[in-house]
């Protein structure tokens, strides 16, 4: 396996430190030669991508890649790696056997706080959802075309270490917004890690809904957090007089238990199935 990662952030590092040690080579992107360290100790070879170029390095080292992940954001303009490569997808990774393309469960829009499942119709309600499922939707189609697998993750809320309910505690940005009825899922790093390992050694395709069992309010995930740490928590804010920005108010308006049953049912077992499984361990861990 040679594998290369389209925008190695949080979650990519987390999949190149999976997946790189099993790989001949690893390779990945960011738009800066600051981060150049961070992806080398994922095990990445680092490469710079502005999202509207390909450099001649880049291209030479894309020659040989076998698995693909996708992680660069879609704007109004679709995906930057199908806008580049497109047609010359082929020409480009000639040796390529299986994508996986990072996306969000926030296409499905909001459905009452109601189980979906990957079946459930998707009627998302902002723009950047708009556009992740039309890079699906590209994705999928070059799968068509290619006869390449390409397996969609659409992942909900992510945390993990250095990125967690603990920190926010910390550093006094922690809020317990209350919204009656409203459910958020989540998952943990290590887990979109691991599902994407699976997913690629049995080299699946298709959509998966990479996400918790336990989609609860998020207010109580505040209050678990914080006796875990034996602190007093933040009082309880109603929602509708909050102060929040239009971006963080959005997020509200999408309100679904979203389900995780297609990824177990292909074998794959969660770390981390709950978030008072991870929030313990990530104590653990982080010594909070």
């Amino acid at each position: 396996m040679r594998l290369f990662v389209f925008g190695a952030g949080y979650s990519g590092k987390a999949i190149a430190a999976r997946m790189a040690p099993e790989a001949k080579w690893a390779g990945g992107t960011t738009r800066s030669p600051d981060n150049f360290s961070e992806l080398e100790s994922a095990g990445l070879t680092p490469f710079v991508f502005d999202g509207e170029s390909l450099s001649q390095e880049l291209s030479a080292a894309l020659a040989g890649v076998t698995h693909l992940v996708q992680s660069v954001r879609p704007d109004a303009h679709g995906d930057p790696v199908l806008a580049l490569a497109g047609q010359k997808m082929a020409a480009l990774m000639p040796n390529l056997e299986w994508v996986c393309y990072l996306s969000t469960v926030g296409v499905y829009g909001n459905h009452d706080g109601a189980w979906i499942d990957e079946d459930t119709p998707c009627e998302p309600l902002s723009d950047r959802s708009r556009w992740r499922l039309e890079a699906e939707n590209q994705w999928l189609e070059f799968s068509q075309q290619s006869s390449i697998p390409v397996a969609v993750l659409r992942l909900s809320g992510i945390y993990g270490p250095g990125r967690n309910t603990f920190e926010k505690i910390k550093n006094g940005t922690a809020r317990r917004l209350v919204k009656p009825g409203q459910v958020f899922n989540r998952i943990h790093v290590a887990d979109i890690a691991g599902a994407t390992a699976h997913l690629a050694a049995k080299g699946l395709g298709g959509l998966w809904n990479v996400t918790d069992d336990k989609p609860a309010p998020p207010q109580d995930i505040v209050l678990y957090a914080s006796q875990l740490m034996g602190v007093e928590p933040p009082p309880e804010t109603p929602f509708e007089t909050a102060e929040l920005s239009p971006m963080a108010r959005s997020f509200y308006g999408d309100n679904k238990r979203v389900s995780n049953q297609r990824l177990k049912a292909s074998g794959y077992k969660f770390a981390f199935p709950d978030y008072k499984t991870a929030l313990s361990a990530l104590l653990k861990e982080d010594g909070c």
